[in-house]
């Protein structure tokens, strides 16, 4: 009897053995190859280079269309005032320049233009920024993204001037000017389009850029109406590419805004940005 219980005892302890095998830790996973491992990890290191790669060159591309975004695409012609582009820049194009700003309308016709994405240039006199009120509209013409420019603090003939009082009109407005927007005006037009020697080089050492303009008619009486005034900004035989156009925070002008606006854009023209005019 004793001798019969073995293979039963034999069975019992092979099942035990494949049971224990079954509920303990798993077998330890082979190694690959060496050989394998150097292949994956080249493959790998080949697709983080090639990864790195591209974005260099997409770097290099963004970097260099930058460049070219941020430099010069025009500048002021001072044989007839006009902006000629640079290189490939649009040549059908015109300058929206406003003087005498900011009186009574400058902030209604920069809502109009900053409403269409027009960019403009507002010339502006320091006795109109004579109170908190005044500054406050200059602050918001700059904030709305507007160039502003020297027109001088008093509006002055500056021939009928001595240098010296020259001097103090320019670079008082300068001062006033940066004390309220924190810079220093890029564009200086005199009143009347009248410049001396010295005023001339009195600007290029400011590092602004002279201007005056290619046309303009809103001072004359026969073009105080919107009406008359829009037909002759949009048909007038001076009306060419690159057109610096003068208007003036007035009333009249401040009502033609848009019929101007809308017949320069019919007639095919778009609008420099001051931005990309190149500076001094």
């Amino acid at each position: 009897m004793i001798h019969k219980k073995w293979p039963v005892l034999a069975v019992s302890l092979l099942v035990l053995a494949g049971c224990g095998e079954e509920q303990g830790a798993p077998p330890e996973e082979k190694n690959p190859p060496a050989e394998e491992v150097g292949n994956e990890k080249e493959e790998t290191d080949k697709v983080e280079k090639t990864i790195e790669s591209k974005e260099q060159q997409v770097n290099e591309e963004e970097k260099e269309e930058q460049k070219i975004a941020d430099e010069p695409q025009y500048r002021i012609n001072p044989a007839n005032w006009s902006v000629q582009p640079i290189a490939a820049a649009d040549e059908k194009v015109v300058l929206v320049t406003i003087d005498d700003a900011p009186d009574k309308h400058a902030l209604e016709m920069a809502e109009l233009l900053k409403k269409q994405g027009i960019p403009a240039i507002f010339f502006v006199n320091g006795h109109f920024l004579d109170t908190d009120e005044e500054k406050q509209q200059l602050k918001q013409l700059h904030d709305m993204g507007f160039a502003i420019g020297n027109h001088t603090n008093s509006h002055p003939n500056l021939r009928d001037l001595p240098e010296q009082q020259q001097e103090e009109e320019i670079l008082l407005l300068n001062k006033t000017v940066e004390d309220i927007i924190g810079e220093k005006p890029k564009f200086f037009r005199a009143p009347h389009g009248a410049n001396t020697d010295f005023s001339k080089q009195l600007v290029e050492q400011e590092g602004m850029v002279l201007m005056n303009w290619t046309y303009g008619y809103d001072w004359e009486q026969q073009y105080r109406d919107a009406q008359s005034l829009t037909d002759i900004m949009v048909n007038s035989e001076f009306l060419n590419n690159g057109a610096n156009l003068l208007m003036h925070d007035r009333e009249w002008t401040s009502e033609a805004l848009p019929g101007i606006i809308q017949g320069l854009k019919d007639k095919g023209y778009g609008f420099v940005d001051p931005e990309d005019i190149e500076g001094r």
